[in-house]
């Protein structure tokens, strides 16, 4: 039955998770560990309505599906192909009760704004500045990892076009553009209020960095206990494979 959802060049990836599988391309963009350290970051209560800005084959969406009880969750995503396949997986899955993918440009703040304000934003940016390094134009992967079709300031505007007054945006990131980060939420009245850095162990300096934010919240920041990827030894540390499920 699954190669009914499967295309050429695509796998199905189980998430170890409720029975949930997810399709990819074998040579495109995959999701890391990046993707599930946000998805297992944000509280969401039950209910809640959540939408996950560039979505990519819904990695996060689907995890979130599995762990909480979020009513509603809809992925917006750029790449048609991308959408295509996280749209096959929701069919795949069952869960076309509560996920949605949808093909569309988040620089498209109209649209955004005609949407129904959700309780949780969550999104995983392209890290790399628009115009940093060489970019190979035959590079299926660049869109996710450059800020080609959008910018962190695009990012954050689409974040305030679809979040409630005092609901709760999640991103990840890199810890050398903080500083940017935190800046551009408070343009836009989205609020820091919690940081976390992600080290690959206790001997390197962080490669991550997750922080919430609340539209139009107040100003009090906390920082949270740093997670660490690995042990000393190469394997993986308690806290990560708490969040894998092992």
């Amino acid at each position: 039955m699954n190669k009914d959802f499967l295309g050429d060049e695509e796998t199905l990836d189980d998430l170890q998770l409720k029975g949930i599988h997810v399709i990819q391309k074998k040579d495109a963009f995959r999701f890391g560990v990046d993707a599930v350290l946000l998805a297992n970051f944000p509280k969401i209560k039950k209910g809640a309505k959540v939408i996950d800005l560039c979505s990519g084959t819904g990695i996060i969406p689907f995890i979130i599906a599995g762990k909480t009880e979020a009513v509603n969750i809809t992925g917006i995503e750029i790449q048609e192909d991308m959408v295509d396949m996280a749209q096959r997986s929701v069919k795949l899955n069952k869960l076309g009760d509560r996920i949605e993918f949808i093909n569309r440009d988040l620089k498209d703040i109209e649209f955004l704004k005609g949407l129904p304000k959700v309780d949780i934003v969550t999104v995983n940016p392209p890290y790399k500045l628009k115009n940093s390094g060489i970019i190979n134009p035959n590079d299926k992967n660049a869109i996710a990892r450059h800020e080609i079709c959008c910018t962190l300031e695009d990012v954050i505007k689409g974040v305030k076009a679809v979040l409630k007054d005092n609901g709760r945006m999640y991103m990840i990131h890199r810890p050398d553009r903080l500083a940017d980060i935190i800046c551009t939420m408070r343009k836009h009245k989205i609020e820091p209020k919690l940081i976390k850095m992600i080290h690959p162990n206790i001997k390197k300096a962080p490669t991550m960095v997750l922080i919430e934010g609340q539209n139009h919240g107040g100003t009090f920041l906390k920082w949270e206990a740093p997670l660490y990827i690995y042990n000393l030894d190469g394997s993986y540390t308690n806290e990560l494979n708490d969040i894998y499920g092992r």
